[in-house]
């Protein structure tokens, strides 16, 4: 169904999609490989290495839960050091240009925003969010690492490679001597990343949002998502039956791609500041 052709080529097409605006972004964790954090699925392939947790483990297994937050609290420094790259500032200029009436991401790192996008519907939520499970109150993640780092000012773990949601391999034995801490406005309440947890469901207002969102744009853009879970594949399926077109760029395949009328296999950091260099070579003076 989809037109497939090199970069050069599918990046010139994208521009002429993108040239009319009205384009809603669904991200994926594609677009911050270059920014030092891995796919889950993508060339990186962190699935292959690591088990994501599970809400359910999170919420039911203490000694889970620990070990969660020991290496999540090693992780966290990678993240918060994450810097934007080049795909994040280039939806970021499509956005300031007035051609985008939506983005969405799968993403937890907060990189849309420090690249320079605004009104972000985190699909997913955000790391840098704590929620407690008991009251609901939100703190941000840099208090909680704070106190997490007083209260074991021995665990000097460093990590080797982070995981997407921010967690890292750790040994066991490591792990286990790791104190946790609990929310203090309801007293010891269990802590949580305000992020949607594999076994989660996303909130509904949230999904009817985007939806919405999806309905009504002439053009929904999909950058860095292999499209395997239906969290974010749902949005092409409903772009795809009300007849809105659909673009692909990411490395390799997706779920999505027989869906698409436009897909380029290739890094965002290439095509996505090629594709506004080209858009505004058609319009002078627009920047």
């Amino acid at each position: 169904m989809g037109q497939h052709g090199g970069v050069v080529d599918g990046t010139s097409v994208l521009a002429d999609m993108l040239a009319t605006g009205d384009v809603v972004v669904l991200s994926g964790a594609g677009i911050s490989t270059e920014s030092g954090i891995p796919d889950y699925r993508g060339p990186s392939g962190a699935l292959v290495r690591h088990t994501p947790m599970t809400y359910q483990t999170f919420t039911g297994d203490v000694a889970a839960r620990r070990r969660y937050w020991a290496r999540s609290h090693i992780g966290w420094r990678t993240i918060a050091g994450a810097a934007p790259n080049d795909g994040h500032r280039a939806v970021a200029a499509l956005q300031r240009r007035g051609l985008l009436s939506g983005l969405i991401t799968q993403n937890v790192d907060g990189l849309h925003q420090a690249g320079g996008a605004g009104d972000v519907i985190e699909l997913h939520g955000s790391l840098d969010r704590v929620v407690c499970l008991g009251c609901g109150d939100l703190t941000s993640r840099e208090e909680l690492h704070e106190r997490l780092a007083l209260a074991n000012p021995r665990f000097g773990a460093e990590a080797r490679e982070v995981n997407p949601d921010g967690d890292v391999d750790l040994p066991d034995a490591e792990a286990e001597r790791f104190r946790t801490v609990g929310c203090r406005a309801c007293d010891g309440g269990v802590l949580k990343p305000d992020v949607v947890f594999f076994g989660e469901t996303v909130p509904p207002g949230r999904v009817s949002r985007c939806y919405a969102l999806v309905e009504r744009a002439g053009l929904l853009l999909v950058l860095g998502s292999s499209l395997t879970v239906m969290s974010g594949r749902r949005f092409v399926l409903r772009a795809a039956k009300l007849g809105i077109p659909v673009a692909i760029v990411n490395q390799g395949a997706t779920r999505g791609d027989d869906y698409a009328t436009l897909t380029v296999d290739a890094r965002l950091g290439d095509v996505l500041p090629e594709t506004v260099r080209l858009l505004d070579a058609r319009v002078p003076g627009r920047s």
